[in-house]
């Protein structure tokens, strides 16, 4: 069971009188999608309660590929109309996060053999920057043989005709995203509980007007009552839908995605690869990250636990195969690999449908009239959680028959580019004065941005929290102190991998575990058992991860 912070910690609490709150909307799921609505809904005006069963982002959206992008792939569908609104949420994100998301170049090597071939890539890359003509990203270039083999060595040369150069964006720490979101929702007066689990819809007259749900920190049951419902659970979308009696339809039909995290390895590109698999014709990435590499994804149906997803071995060896056919010169085997990690793709249920043909595009479903006052979000990816919030939003304005108040979300930047000049801010904020080295400063800025000021003030209330708790990484104790002061952890994992990332590093934060404990026991008043089940409960929870590191305990 998690544990909760001390009293010296900003605790979350169940407000006493919740039963009696008229929420307008409650939304069930705090992954990207259910924390962008909570934020368009609340800047909007809206009494929000957001709930989650465990922590912020740390369902799906923590477990993608980590791109912001138009979905080039897409085209081959002919999904017109989400690669336009993706590349225009990816203009979006550019500008309203970009401490978090930043423009990534991607090469897409192209041989004799494969099934996409150069005239194909080329029509392809036109009609992607055609799409984007408002974009401010640099468009396509296509290469010779000759350019591909110098900007990117380490490529298989036989058969190589050439290769197309394009740019679409990183978000690094999706992590971070999804928690700024719901900061932002909780800012503007949105209730936001974690660790609350939806147990049943309260359904009176064939309609939902509410939830009751455990809060599994404290074991106490509570009700919630509003006048709009959103299932925006991700993968768990029909565990929610579960005991209404009131649909048979099955909505999701999800698909798992598992990545490789590596070194840096002979051959490794100095640029991201975007490659199509010998194997089964699928494109795959192979992507700078994080100061390593990270290989993925596949596509397989998935019918497991959803509370315990894992890569496969199969999954793994496909992986491997791949890139060393690509970089020869790579000979990865699985000893090289760090950890993994894998997510399901909230997709809509298709009997028949190959995985790769299953549309990527989100879908908002009214439950009436059989269930009144209830929708259901199916799908959605990160890049387009923004615009899906908007429409989201709009719905419950509808249902409460209310004049829509305009979205603010395309136009304001997340707390974390919350200044006029980014650039300048982060210009000035690497000349600050403090005892944290200019490579710290720079680390507080990609994962942070302006909010790295907090940071900062807690140093200079107490200089021991300036301190390293994680030498690789270079993370330091008051990052610990405002995760749960601040930005809604409630347990070591929440800290180490949604809030200041340390769990993401070489040794999936393993190393850093006993450290950051300490942290806590010295400056949130944690005892030395509560840290000690902490610290065990996060090593039994990186186990699906295979690291490395823990091979070697």
């Amino acid at each position: 069971m998690p544990f909760r912070g001390s009293s010296n910690s900003i605790l979350r609490l169940i407000p006493t009188d919740i039963a009696a709150t008229p929420f307008d909307a409650i939304i069930i799921g705090a992954g990207i999608n259910g924390a962008g609505i909570a934020r368009d809904a609340a800047m909007r005006g809206l009494r929000v309660l957001l709930l989650d069963k465990a922590d912020i982002s740390s369902g799906t959206s923590s477990w993608s590929s980590r791109l912001i992008h138009g979905g080039l792939r897409y085209l081959e569908h002919f999904e017109i109309g989400l690669v336009r609104e993706s590349l225009s949420e990816r203009k979006t994100l550019l500008r309203t996060a970009p401490h978090l998301v930043r423009p990534l170049p991607l090469m897409i090597p192209i041989y004799e053999r494969g099934k996409r071939g150069k005239l194909m890539i080329r029509a392809g890359m036109i009609l992607y920057d055609a799409l984007s003509f408002d974009k401010s990203l640099a468009r396509h270039r296509m290469l010779s043989r000759v350019e591909t083999l110098r900007r990117a060595p380490g490529l298989e040369p036989d058969g190589l005709r050439g290769a197309a150069v394009y740019y679409d964006a990183q978000v690094e720490f999706a992590e971070r995203l999804v928690v700024e979101n719901a900061l932002s929702a909780s800012e503007h007066g949105a209730t936001v509980l974690t660790y609350a689990r939806v147990e049943r819809l309260i359904i009176e007259n064939d309609a939902v007007c509410g939830v009751e749900f455990t809060d599994t920190l404290h074991e106490g049951v509570y009700q919630a009552r509003a006048s709009v419902t959103l299932n925006v659970a991700g993968p768990w979308v029909d565990r929610v839908l579960a005991g209404t009696n009131r649909t048979s339809t099955r909505l999701l039909g999800g698909t798992k995605g598992s990545h490789l995290i590596v070194d840096a390895f002979d051959g490794a590109p100095a640029a991201a690869l975007y490659v199509e698999a010998v194997e089964d014709g699928r494109p795959f990435f192979i992507l700078p990250w994080n100061g390593r590499y990270l290989i993925g994804t596949t596509d397989r149906r998935f019918e497991g636990d959803l509370d315990l997803v894992e890569a496969s071995e199969d999954e793994t060896d496909y992986l491997l195969r791949e890139t060393n056919r690509v970089i020869p010169s790579a000979k990865l085997t699985r000893d090289h690999i760090l950890y993994t990690y894998s997510g399901v793709r909230p997709l809509p249920f298709v009997q028949d449908e190959a995985e790769s043909g299953i549309t990527r595009r989100h879908f908002i479903h009214d439950h009436a009239p059989a269930l009144k006052n209830f929708l259901s979000i199916v799908g959605g990816k990160l890049t387009t959680y923004r615009s899906l919030s908007e429409q989201a939003v709009n719905i419950i304005f509808k249902k409460l028959e209310r004049e829509p108040v305009a979205c603010l979300t395309a136009r304001r930047s997340l707390s974390g580019a919350a200044t006029d000049n980014f650039k300048a801010f982060s210009a000035e904020f690497g000349k600050s004065k403090s005892e944290i080295s200019e490579a710290a400063l720079e680390r507080l800025l990609r994962i942070y941005g302006t909010r790295a000021v907090e940071v900062l003030k807690l140093v200079e209330e107490d200089a021991e929290l300036a301190q390293s708790f994680d030498a690789e990484t270079g993370a330091i104790g008051a990052e610990i102190v405002l995760a749960f002061r601040t930005e809604m952890a409630e347990t070591l994992s929440d800290s180490l991998l949604r809030r200041t990332m340390v769990g993401l590093n070489s040794a999936a934060g393993l190393n850093a575990i006993e450290a950051a404990a300490r942290v806590a026991r010295e400056h949130l008043g944690w005892t030395e058992d509560h840290a000690a089940q902490e610290v065990a409960a996060y090593r039994d929870y990186v186990r699906r991860f295979h690291p490395e590191s823990l091979k070697k305990d």
